[in-house]
């Protein structure tokens, strides 16, 4: 059965400030991978995974990235933008303001520096099951690649928390969010704040679904990261095929 998936919203407005001098004149989109900006290899495997509309958040140097992708139909995608004005409006913000030109009860969230190859259909049907708000899918991190900050069990988050995580958190929050618009009702209007403030409220309230996923993540969001995922998207693209992502 056929899934008609949810837009979705990508978060691509950072400083990137880790990446040092690469980011001060070009924004974390379009940085470099395997001779083409980051943010085409991410809308290219969103369009494969069966995604139609994208929202980018922008804000830093975000004319360029509009400049360069455009409207996204050379993508086969349809894309719009959200820019953030006169100053940064963090995670939650930047969804907030894009909120004004979604017109669809749900959606996806994805940080701009994430490449991620789960099964988009499949996480929207295991959130529309669970009959809450959002959910948060993780992935079993044991400190690998980052700092975990999730403790998730059975099926189930217990705790999850950035700036203090704890001996229990094996979990890390892998990248992609689902949301009704609901879930941000309550949320200051051109104000910034953090989305993790918000799923924090959110499962205090029992009000956020977890998922576990196995495929691990790559992301451009370090210098570290940054070289891993171009081996990775060098391994995966076959000479004269195109894109192999399955």
């Amino acid at each position: 059965m056929s899934v008609s998936l949810y837009p979705v919203v990508v978060l691509a407005g950072g400083m990137a400030t880790r990446l040092g001098d690469i980011s001060r004149v070009t924004p974390k989109a379009l940085v470099d991978v395997n001779g083409e900006p980051f943010v085409v290899h991410q809308l290219r495997l969103l369009k494969k995974r069966g995604i139609s509309k994208v929202f980018l958040c922008v804000g830093h140097l975000g004319e360029q990235i509009r400049q360069r992708v455009g409207n996204g139909s050379g993508l086969g995608l349809d894309v719009q933008y959200s820019f953030d004005g006169p100053r940064l409006l963090g995670t939650g913000g930047a969804i907030k303001k894009a909120l004004t030109k979604l017109d669809a009860p749900a959606f996806f969230v994805l940080y701009g520096d994430s490449y991620l190859e789960c099964d988009y259909a499949t996480m929207q049907i295991t959130f529309e099951t669970s009959g809450k708000l959002a959910l948060m899918t993780v992935f079993r991190n044991e400190r690998q690649w980052d700092v975990s900050n999730v403790e998730f069990a059975d099926g189930r988050i217990l705790a999850y928390d950035k700036k203090r995580p704890t001996d229990r958190m094996c979990y890390i929050d892998y990248g992609l969010g689902v949301f009704r618009q609901e879930a941000f009702a309550a949320a200051p209007a051109d104000e910034p704040f953090d989305l993790a403030t918000l799923q924090q409220d959110l499962l205090r309230a029992d009000q956020l679904a977890g998922s576990e996923i196995l495929q691990r993540f790559y992301e451009i969001g370090s210098p570290a990261g940054l070289e891993e995922t171009r081996q990775y998207l060098a391994k995966v693209r076959k000479p004269n095929h195109g894109w192999n992502t399955d």
